[in-house]
């Protein structure tokens, strides 16, 4: 008769408590508390500088990103609004943190802005626009005045905003505006998220502060005290610019462990000065410590000794099947085809040996189907060929390959000249029938080391290796050949068929160091050799004034 492992640990259990509880009379003190309380508030603390630094991150990439964006040139040259709300438009789309974006003239008037809230509307008197005539400027929290009537949100919680502004400077160097966001803070309870997350299990209760420069007002906590300052010592010492933990009593009369730390900037972001502070009330801190069983004296080495015996067997009864199912495992990660072993003796480790048996079943048949769908999506289903997500992930590893090496990629768009004419002509099947053969002539005209792709249609990109001085000679062989071949008649049920193609090339990194725009250089060169007569390559260098 098997037994479950749960009644067998009960059983062992309660005879060592019933031989170990006339023994118990003889106590000794109890574990200090200070060592927990140095435990807890040096993690409070160390989570305290984390939270602190998530903060002025968060804030210096979003500075940042305003900063890039008032770069482009539908800033700098703002004589198209429409492109601008779209920029902005974007921007939301892309980082939802940014609820309302706008791009003010130099007297404060919005010529666009996220969903054309504010438009027309003047902001010169806003610090949103005079603190940023000259330098980027980053407000501290504060609830919404303008916007609180355009933007949905719950009516019982204020709408709150960062602001973050930057002046916009024309080619030339003349102000042309300024290009200014409002952040949600509700980004702040995402950090405070993340920060909590992995101590749940660890604490309970914690609680997190955000507390401003300014009047030492709770810009996050506990929904009673945000809005409030918060007069306590130790909101001096984390503005001291110490990080570290004390047992602090709070204006609700009870004490906490709080850790504390101080928002000093990243990279060339001063902060906001923000105190972060990091608390958990002194019961729940300290319960572990309260919990802490007596220690058994006199007893102690006859109490091990009996342990010892007892576990020794004990766990060799229960631990020789298992150390038997790992050893399978452990077989079966190397590759070898292992039969995982049932056991029938403990109820448990029965049911764990035939889950595993069961387990390393479905997780081959898994594997191979995914293996087959992952096929099937990087290839075209016509032709063979890699699709278009193949080839971003060939470029990612190409561009890899050739950083640092004196090597280029020269990337080819062809389009076939007459496809059109063969589906008309000859029918859909047919043309398929031809795409099939197109593409098993162009493998034949590349190397090895280079790739082909059906973009779609009679479109097809080809990526070479080439090298980095004059790299555009070794791609004319590759292009020459590939018209020449493809010029060649085709032969589909019984009837000769003529195409012919156009090509297109760009370079990577010699004409632009973004992939996706040489592959856009690639498709403008293309048109550029449809234009001048088709059946002919073109080059994005050939087409520079």
């Amino acid at each position: 008769m098997s037994l479950r492992l749960r009644s067998i640990v009960a059983i062992v259990f309660a005879i060592l408590i019933a031989i170990l509880t006339g023994l118990l009379s003889w106590i000794i003190e109890r574990e200090s508390t200070e060592e927990v309380k140095k435990t807890i508030g040096g993690s409070l603390a160390e989570t305290s500088y984390q939270m602190a630094e998530k903060l002025d991150y968060f804030m210096w990439s979003r500075a940042g990103e305003i900063q890039m964006l008032s770069k482009l040139d539908a800033f700098r040259s703002p004589d198209q609004p429409e492109d601008i709300r779209k920029l902005l438009d974007q921007l939301k789309t892309s980082f939802p943190v940014f609820t309302w974006s706008g791009f003010m003239d130099t007297k404060g008037n919005v010529l666009a802005s996220t969903d054309g809230i504010l438009t027309g509307m003047n902001l010169s008197e806003r610090p949103v626009f005079t603190e940023a005539q000259k330098d980027l400027f980053i407000g501290d929290v504060h609830n919404a005045k303008l916007l609180a009537s355009y933007i949905p949100h719950k009516q019982d919680e204020p709408l709150q905003f960062v602001d973050i502004s930057t002046p916009v400077y024309a080619k030339n160097g003349k102000l042309v505006g300024v290009l200014a966001a409002h952040l949600s803070w509700e980004w702040s309870r995402q950090v405070e998220q993340s920060i909590l997350k992995p101590l749940e299990n660890r604490y309970k209760n914690i609680e997190i502060f955000i507390i401003s420069k300014k009047d030492r007002t709770v810009l996050l906590g506990p929904s009673s005290m945000v809005g409030h300052p918060l007069n306590i010592p130790l909101v001096d010492e984390a503005r001291a610019g110490q990080n570290s933990w004390e047992l602090a009593k709070y204006p609700d009369g009870r004490s906490y462990l709080t850790g504390f730390a101080y928002g000093q900037g990243y990279e060339n972001y001063a902060g906001l000065g923000w105190s972060i502070l990091i608390r958990e009330p002194e019961d729940i801190a300290f319960a572990s410590a309260t919990k802490l069983s007596h220690t058994i004296l006199l007893t102690g080495t006859a109490a091990a000794v009996v342990f010892a015996i007892f576990g020794w067997f004990i766990a060799g009864w229960i631990a020789r099947p298992l150390k038997r199912i790992a050893l399978a495992a452990d077989l079966l990660r190397s590759g070898e085809q292992v039969h995982i072993p049932i056991y029938r003796h403990i109820k448990d480790i029965e049911i764990l040996s035939s889950s595993l048996q069961n387990l390393v079943h479905n997780l081959t048949r898994t594997e191979d189907q995914l293996g087959q769908m992952s096929i099937l999506a990087l290839h075209d289903k016509l032709t063979g060929l890699p699709n278009r997500i193949a080839l971003g992930d060939h470029l990612s590893r190409s561009i890899r390959e050739v950083h640092g090496h004196e090597e280029t990629l020269t990337l080819l768009y062809i389009d076939l000249d007459g496809f059109k004419n063969v589906n008309d002509t000859w029918g859909h099947q047919t043309g398929d029938q031809l795409l099939q053969l197109v593409g098993q002539r162009m493998k034949e005209c590349i190397r090895p080391q280079d790739f082909i792709c059906r973009m779609g249609g009679d479109e097809f990109v080809i990526v070479l290796h080439t090298p980095a001085v004059h790299p555009i000679l070794e791609a004319r062989k590759i292009t020459e050949r590939l018209i020449t071949t493809l010029n060649l008649p085709f032969s589909i049920d019984q009837a000769l068929i003529h195409i012919g193609c156009s090509i297109g090339g760009a370079v990577y990194p010699l004409d632009d160091s973004d992939p996706l725009q040489v592959i856009r250089f690639a498709d403008e060169a293309l048109y550029a050799s449809k234009k001048a007569g088709k059946n002919q390559a073109t080059f994005t260098s050939e087409l520079l004034p």
